[in-house]
């Protein structure tokens, strides 16, 4: 043998680098000596090497280069297949008589799987003709597929001693290079040409399997696995939903027959892997099962939380929130909160005890369970208690050493779902919850859990909100940590922070303004909107100061405001950056007025007011989305043309009119035909080295706020105004329009117009 052995692997070598050279396009070379290179190829498929194939490494050898050997010629099929058909009767010969002999071997994977994948993609070719011969499919099916998606012992041990791997490779899709998947992708390969004669082989044998279990079920059990594989894997999904179809047998009746009977077994921990089979059959063909049969199993569902398996288990939950997620026509739930709250009680318990088992302490399945379960049922204050309690006991084990973001991130959704239901629902809860958190998001800051710090700022915002004035001493220690210039040098920590202290700022706005925390405050926006990456977040703080606190409290602080923003328009101008200006200089009038707007700026330098309006606000204020920053932007803009002494002065007449054009633009076009913006390219230079992401919790995210709530429609704002305006002086502006209004916009104004009933004259 060992004189062979360096030979075998400098032929294997060889495959690779003809693999290589041959993967762009087919040299001339290797076009003009095929010939004598696949003559070389079948005979590493057809010839045997005894000397080496006695012994496992030896095999080991020769069928990795068998399987390098099928790469190559499944590269030529799919991209030089006119080249390549004049050997292809060969090689499928060879390569199904070595699959053959292959798929009744326990190990050889690799070779397997590659030979599978050359007969998969011969049929589906333009020769798949070979095998329309009789016998040819049935043969494939008994001798190749079949013993190929049976268990093996190596799939028995992965479902034992890696959970995490077999679910990975069974349930969630990865496993494109297992032999069971392949042997399936063979059979819907072939099927593409020859769908009637595959169904009906492959409803037989599944039949024949079935039949082979039920005269001895402790022995045979892993036949009826194998039926259940070959219906689930051999399903087709409707494209674009989740429907899930299949043609080898009646879902219903093999619901009720072969899997209901499994679901219904007493003993949760028998015969394990038939379990997951059957309830992945169950999660798989979820939206077929009727409600009444689905749900009168749902007992059992929460019975298999308590299994020992991991997998098991795993697949109960998984099976759970899928079923939650089932919409019928009209996209309404098919269970609702009223089917499910009854045995929230028991379901809840079951969920969290199995987190306790073995390796299952971060389980994502259970956790996404959880969240669902939390998302859809009623929250009582006898579901929420012993929720945030099982919710924090686990957050504070993880808080140790955090691994699987996954399931952090369900974890803290679950956390942040509960808050938000529980709490809108029964304030009185409120007090019991912070009791329980807190402690739990103290250790967060304490130990500066880094993976954990978004999510602990977003909750405490969270608990902020629902909090009302006076805030408690314990939040003002937390807001004191907040003002800190520590806090901020995280960039993945920026937005959570930003949404605390938004938070802060809505609930406490007379504690802002003590012990010079505003200028903290302001201090920490002027270092957010200096920089391209984080202005966005800087004005989302700005916003909210300007929404929150009296004009008296924010005037001695404008001059500098608008200093900042103007060195930053100045240094480093973006579309974004005006577009958050536009939003925040309307804001500003909505809340203090036109002429203290006016007024600040001017006071900064004279008449600047009128070059921002002219180079900045009119050309951006079309760029606007969004239906509160259209609104907000509309409305601030009309009544700066409407109300304000220094656009009303006869000198300012064409910006008037030019502001008018792109509110009109605003308004009466669709986004799509005004915003033809730019990805702005990131600031590579404050993103070198590796940083935590913020990951958003869409629990915990601020509801937005209008601050119009009085304006219902802008348009109708628009023309009110206008016309109103004009009554004053009649004939003054319509001539300021036709001059400066494009004729588009004239026509959509004059049509505006007409819908509310309104005259500019």
């Amino acid at each position: 043998m060992l004189p062979l052995t360096p030979l075998f692997e400098s032929q294997r070598l060889c495959c690779r680098i003809f693999y290589s050279l041959n993967f762009q396009e087919l040299p001339e070379f290797f076009e003009d000596h095929m010939k004598e290179w696949m003559g070389e190829f079948r005979k590493y498929l057809t010839t045997n090497y005894p000397s080496l194939e006695s012994s496992g490494d030896g095999l080991a050898l020769v069928d990795q280069l068998r399987a390098a050997v099928c790469e190559n010629i499944s590269l030529y099929m799919e991209k030089n297949e006119e080249e390549f058909q004049g050997y292809l009767n060969d090689f499928a010969s060879a390569v199904w008589s070595l699959l053959t002999n292959v798929s009744q071997s326990s190990s050889r994977d690799k070779l397997a799987v590659t030979a599978m994948k050359f007969l998969t993609t011969v049929s589906t070719s333009v020769h798949h003709t070979l095998f329309a011969s009789e016998g040819v499919i049935p043969q494939i099916c008994e001798s190749i597929v079949i013993p190929n998606v049976r268990l093996r012992d190596e799939d028995e041990e992965l479902f034992e001693m890696n959970y995490i791997e077999f679910i990975r490779r069974d349930m969630e899709g990865s496993d494109l290079d297992t032999r069971r998947r392949i042997a399936c992708e063979l059979l819907k390969g072939i099927a593409t040409n020859y769908k009637k004669k595959v169904t009906d082989i492959v409803s037989l044998q599944i039949q024949n399997l079935l039949s082979s279990f039920a005269t001895n079920p402790s022995a045979n059990w892993k036949d009826k696995d194998c039926a259940i594989y070959l219906v689930v894997s051999l399903a087709t999904k409707k494209a674009g939903g989740t429907l899930v179809s299949t043609d080898l047998v009646d879902v219903q009746s093999f619901f009720l027959s072969v899997i209901v009977p499994e679901l219904q077994s007493r003993d949760v921990n028998g015969f394990p892997m038939l379990k997951a089979g059957a309830l992945k059959f169950f999660t798989t063909f979820r939206g077929l099962i009727q409600k009444p049969v689905a749900f009168q199993l749902f007992p059992d569902l929460v019975r298999f939380l308590g299994a020992e398996s991991n997998v098991v288990h795993s697949y109960a939950a998984s099976c759970i929130e899928k079923l939650l997620l089932v919409k019928d026509e009209g996209g309404k739930a098919r269970y609702t909160s009223a089917d499910i709250t009854p045995c929230v009680p028991v379901l809840m318990n079951n969920l969290f005890n199995s987190l306790k088992f073995p390796e299952s302490e971060e389980n994502q399945y259970i956790m996404k369970c959880i969240l669902r379960v939390l998302a859809v049922a009623d929250i009582s204050s006898e579901i929420a208690g012993p929720c945030i309690a099982g919710l924090t006991s686990i957050l504070n084990e993880v808080c140790k050493n955090p691994r699987n973001p996954i399931f952090n991130h369900y974890l803290f959704e679950s956390v942040a779902i509960l808050i938000r239901r529980a709490c809108e629902r029964d304030a009185s809860l409120i007090s019991a919850f912070e009791g329980s958190l807190f402690p739990s998001l103290q250790t967060i800051l304490a130990n500066d859990v880094t993976e954990f710090l978004p999510y602990a700022f977003q909750l405490l915002a969270q608990l902020v909100e629902l909090n009302k004035p006076p805030i408690s001493p314990s939040y003002m220690q937390i807001f004191v940590l907040l003002l800190s210039p520590d806090s901020w040098r995280r960039s993945s920590n920026v937005p959570a922070l930003v949404r605390l202290l938004q938070a802060f700022l809505q609930k406490a706005p007379n504690e802002v303004n003590q012990e010079g925390r505003l200028n903290q405050v302001l201090g920490i926006f002027n270092m957010l909107v200096s920089s391209a990456s984080s202005d966005e977040q800087g004005f989302y703080v700005l916003n909210t100061v300007i929404e929150n606190l009296e004009y008296g409290v924010i005037s001695p602080y404008m001059g500098n405001i608008w200093n900042v923003l103007f060195m930053r328009l100045q240094n480093n101008r973006t579309v974004k950056f005006q577009k958050s200006l536009v939003i925040f200089m309307s804001l500003f009038l909505i809340k203090h007025g036109a002429t203290n707007l006016v007024d600040t700026m001017n006071a900064v330098q004279d008449n600047i007011f009128l070059v921002i309006l002219e180079q900045f606000w009119i050309p951006n204020l079309k760029l606007i989305t969004g239906a509160i920053e259209l609104k907000l932007t509309a409305v601030a803009s009309t009544r700066l043309i409407c109300e304000s002494p220094v656009l009303l002065d006869p000198a300012a007449a064409r910006l008037w009119g030019k502001m008018l054009d792109s509110i009109v633009t605003l308004l009466s076009r669709p986004e799509q035909d005004r915003v033809e913006e730019e990805p702005e390219m990131p600031d590579i230079a404050e993103n070198v080295g590796y940083t935590a992401t913020f990951v958003k919790l869409y629990n915990a995210g601020k509801r937005e706020e209008d601050p119009l709530t009085d304006v219902k429609d802008p348009k109708q704002f628009l023309v009110a105004s206008l016309a109103k305006l004009s009554a004053h002086t009649p004939g003054r502006y319509p001539q300021i329009i036709n001059e400066n209004l494009e004729p588009a916009n004239q026509a959509a104004l004059l049509q505006l117009c007409g819908i509310y009933n309104c005259q500019i004259v």
